[in-house]
């Protein structure tokens, strides 16, 4: 595991473009519909490491639980202070209903088990999606739990876009039969202030609708975006990378992808190749070895350097040139003249 540092000075945009690239690649070879913003102390430092998880979750509460403490301790050794986990961490079905059997409120003994994990680890942990448990025995909620270094659940976010999906060559998913939208969850967009910066909170198939990440950054600031995901393997091999660098470089935020990798059980088999991508759209962060391996349990480890942040959007200050939806509506009723 390695990581990548960040310098930004004053100097031309094509050189300093032509000084990032040759910087990220002297380290990537080597890198393992309401709104709440919840605030909180959020005193950074001009740049703060974080970790990304890979692993390949089963059906064992307790087996998960330990891969998840030992990654951990790997990144705390590693200097992080956040670490980010993929969706499903805690438990992956092996049959049908299987998830619902296990499925918890978030005051519950697994999450109390993560909590006092990152109370004892002293970091900060992305845990999502979690089977919380939903209002009635046929239902969960896919949740994502941000927990803060003294073990606090500092804020969750219920999956808006549910995966109702027939992939091409793969198989077909509902996961609206057995997880609540539209009436109990699925209705908040969340951001959270950290010491790694203001968080944007999603999961997964959220990855393909860019109006939530347009709302993220130009409404409510977010200046590193979560996507703990589970990625089929088929999807992944053809949208997985774009479509992350394609959020990181057009909201200009730092993205921590944490990503399921191999295969669960017979039926299941996720893309992996788990990602920190900085906002010019540059990986920064991915397990070493690239083929070999994207289907390994490991962290891979960056620093989030808020200089960069800030020198990306001035020298290409998007959220000035960006149109409001007035302006649109207005071009639309013209053009139809």
């Amino acid at each position: 595991m390695s990581f990548c540092r960040h310098s930004t000075r004053n100097s031309s945009p094509v050189s300093w473009i032509q000084s990032r690239r040759r910087l990220v690649s002297k380290h990537s070879r080597s890198q393992s519909v309401a709104i709440r913003a919840v605030a909180g102390n959020s005193t950074m430092a001009n740049s703060l490491r974080v970790a990304v998880v890979q692993m390949t979750s089963v059906n064992d509460i307790a087996a998960n639980f330990a891969t998840c403490s030992r990654l951990v301790k790997e990144a705390v050794s590693a200097g992080a202070k956040f670490i980010a986990f993929p969706e499903n961490f805690s438990f992956v079905g092996a049959k049908d209903g299987e998830s619902l059997t296990i499925a918890e409120p978030l005051d519950g003994p697994i999450m109390q088990g993560y909590r006092s994990l990152a109370r004892e680890s002293k970091i900060w942990m992305s845990l999502g999606g979690f089977q919380e448990k939903g209002q009635d025995d046929a239902q969960l909620c896919n949740t994502h739990v941000l927990i803060d270094d003294t073990g606090n659940i500092r804020s969750k976010y219920r999956k808006i876009h549910l995966f109702d999906v027939d992939v091409p060559g793969g198989a077909v998913y509902k996961e609206s039969s057995f997880t609540e939208g539209d009436l109990f969850s699925g209705k908040e967009v969340v951001t959270v202030d950290s010491p790694i910066g203001r968080l944007g909170v999603t999961v997964c198939y959220d990855l393909r609708f860019p109006g939530l990440y347009q709302l993220l950054r130009f409404q409510h600031e977010a200046q590193v975006l979560l996507v703990p995901a589970a990625f089929t393997k088929v999807t992944g091999q053809a949208h997985w990378e774009i479509l992350l660098r394609a959020r990181a470089i057009e909201t200009q935020c730092y993205v921590i992808a944490a990503a399921q990798a191999g295969k669960h059980n017979d039926k299941r088999e996720s893309y992996g190749d788990s990602l920190i991508i900085d906002p010019w759209g540059t990986i920064i962060g991915r397990l070493p070895g690239r083929i070999d391996n994207r289907l390994s349990t490991g962290i891979a480890v960056a620093d989030i350097d808020f200089s960069l942040i800030d020198s990306v959007r001035t020298k290409m200050p998007i959220s000035q040139h960006q149109k409001p939806p007035e302006f649109w509506k207005s071009a639309s009723a013209s053009a139809s003249l």
